[in-house]
C-alpha cells in the first residue's frame, strides 16, 4: 500500500527511560495543615492555600483543557502513539498501573512505564491502598519524567474497588486519600491530581462529595480533581454499566466550581464530541476529559482538539500519512518484550481509525485474517488497507462536530445549595 506521493520522515524516537541523575527526593512525610475554623462557604475560597505552588499545568505545554481518560486495556503506548500523531496538544493518560506492580517490577519497569518523548504532555495514573507502596512506586516512576501523577479514586471494577479495596472505594475514606496524596507529592516534583466519581452507592449527596474534596485538598497539595459526573454502584454491575446506568449529575460538577474557586476541576462522563467539550468549557469547566469517544472514534474526536480547543494549527496529516508514521513505530516495537507486543497488539487502536467510513467493515474483516499470519505492520497494511478508498485515506479531518448544544445550557440554574463546612470536618484540622 502506497502511503504518500512524497517520502515520509519518521518522527518517532524509540521508547526509552529517562533516568534522573539526581535521585534525591523530599523526605517521606505526610503533610498536615490547620484548617480555617469558619463554616461559611466563602471562607474556604478566601483562606490562604499553603500548597498553592501545585498548578494545573506544568512545563512548556498548554494547560489540560482537553485530556484523554485513562482506560484499562486501551490507553497503552500504542494508542497514545496514535493519539499524539493526531493531536499535538491533548493531554494523554496511561492506563492505571497499581503501585504494587511498579514496586514488584522495579527491574522491568520499561515494560510498564517507558514511552517515547513525543507523548508529552502525559500523566501517569497509579492506584493502590498501601502508603509505603505508593511512596516507592512514585519514586521509581520519577525516572520516567511524567508531567503529572494522578491517583485513581474512580474505578468501580470489582477487582479494584472490591477485592483490591482501592479505586472508587477510596472515596469512602477521604482521610486516607489525603494521606496518600501527601505521600505521593512528597516523593515527586510534579503536580499530583485525583480522579474520582461524584459518589459511591448511597453516599451520593452533594455535601458528601464536597466533604471528600474539602478533606483531600486540605490534607494534601492536591489542587486539581478530575470528576466523573456519575456515582459508582458497587452492587455487582459491570464497569461498562457503571458508565451508563448511574445518571449524570453535571450540576454537582459545576457546584464544585462555585464552592471551591481556588481548585481546578476537569469534567468527565457523557461528553462525546468536540462541540460538547467546548460547551462544557464555555459553562466554566477548567478542562474536559473524554474516554470512549476518543478511543472509539479517534480521528473525528482528536483531530479537532488542536484547532477547536486550543486555537492552534492541527498537524494537517491525513490518515494515510498517519499510518505511514505509525508503521515506522509499530515495526520498531514488535517483539520488544519477548513475544510481545504482537501485530494484533500494535494494530488494535487503529481498528477505530475509520469509524463510520466507507470500507471500514471490509477492512476489519481483512484485519482478522491478516492477524493470523502477518509478522510486520508493513505487511499487515499491504494486505488490508486496499479495503479503504483513497478519498478516505487522503481526506482532511472535516468539520467540527456540533454535538448537543443544550447539554450545559441551564446548568447554573440547577446547582445544589452552596456547601458549608460542617463542624465534624474541622476534626481533620
Amino acid at each position: 500500500m502506497k502511503f504518500a506521493e512524497r517520502s515520509l520522515t519518521a518522527s518517532f524516537t524509540p521508547i526509552y527511560s529517562n533516568v534522573l541523575k539526581d535521585k534525591s527526593r523530599f523526605p517521606f512525610a505526610l503533610f498536615q495543615r490547620k484548617l480555617n475554623k469558619s463554616r461559611s462557604p466563602s471562607a474556604y475560597s478566601q483562606k490562604k492555600q499553603p500548597f498553592s505552588n501545585a498548578v494545573m499545568a506544568v512545563g512548556p505545554y498548554l494547560p489540560p483543557r482537553f485530556s484523554v481518560a485513562p482506560m484499562m486495556d486501551c490507553t497503552d503506548n500504542h494508542y497514545r502513539t496514535l493519539a499524539r500523531l493526531i493531536s499535538k496538544h491533548a493531554w494523554l493518560y496511561t492506563e492505571m498501573i497499581t503501585a504494587e506492580t511498579i514496586v514488584y517490577q522495579k527491574d522491568n519497569l520499561d515494560r510498564f512505564l517507558a514511552y517515547s518523548p513525543e507523548q508529552h504532555p502525559i500523566v501517569l495514573q497509579i492506584g493502590g491502598s498501601n502508603l509505603e507502596s505508593l511512596a516507592k512506586a512514585t519514586e521509581l516512576a520519577n525516572e520516567y519524567h511524567y508531567d503529572e501523577i494522578n491517583f485513581n479514586c474512580g474505578c468501580p471494577s470489582s477487582k479494584v474497588a472490591g477485592h483490591g479495596c482501592f479505586g472508587v472505594r477510596l472515596m469512602l475514606d477521604p482521610m486516607f486519600v489525603g494521606k496518600a496524596m501527601s505521600v505521593v507529592a512528597a516523593n515527586t516534583d510534579v503536580p499530583v491530581t485525583v480522579k474520582c466519581r461524584i459518589g459511591v452507592d448511597d453516599h451520593d449527596s452533594y455535601n458528601e462529595l464536597c466533604d471528600f474534596i474539602y478533606k483531600v485538598s486540605s490534607l494534601s497539595p492536591t489542587r486539581h480533581f478530575i470528576i466523573h459526573s456519575r456515582k459508582a454502584l458497587l452492587n455487582g454491575i459491570s464497569p461498562a454499566e457503571n458508565r451508563s446506568i448511574p445518571p449524570l449529575k453535571y450540576e454537582y460538577f459545576y457546584g464544585l466550581l462555585r464552592d471551591f474557586p481556588d481548585l481546578r476541576f476537569t469534567i468527565n462522563g457523557g461528553i462525546t464530541c468536540i462541540g460538547e467539550v467546548n460547551a462544557a468549557l464555555r459553562a466554566g469547566a477548567h478542562g474536559v476529559m473524554i474516554g470512549r469517544a476518543a478511543y472509539n472514534n479517534p480521528w473525528h474526536t482528536l483531530g479537532h482538539v488542536d484547532s477547536a480547543i486550543y486555537g492552534k494549527l492541527s498537524s494537517g496529516l491525513t490518515r494515510r500519512q498517519i499510518l505511514g508514521k505509525y508503521q515506522v513505530y509499530g515495526d520498531s516495537v514488535l517483539g520488544k518484550y519477548g513475544q510481545k507486543p504482537t501485530v494484533r497488539d500494535v494494530v488494535k487502536p487503529l481498528l477505530h481509525l475509520f469509524h463510520s467510513e466507507p470500507g471500514n467493515g471490509l477492512w476489519k474483516r481483512k484485519a482478522d485474517t491478516a492477524f493470523q499470519h502477518c509478522t510486520t505492520i508493513k505487511s499487515f497494511f499491504e494486505e488490508t488497507l486496499m479495503a479503504i478508498p483513497d478519498f478516505v485515506l487522503d481526506s482532511p479531518v472535516g468539520e467540527t462536530p456540533v454535538g448537543r448544544d443544550e447539554l450545559f445550557a441551564d446548568i447554573h440554574s440547577l446547582l445544589p445549595p452552596p456547601y458549608e463546612v460542617r463542624e465534624q470536618e474541622l476534626l481533620y484540622a
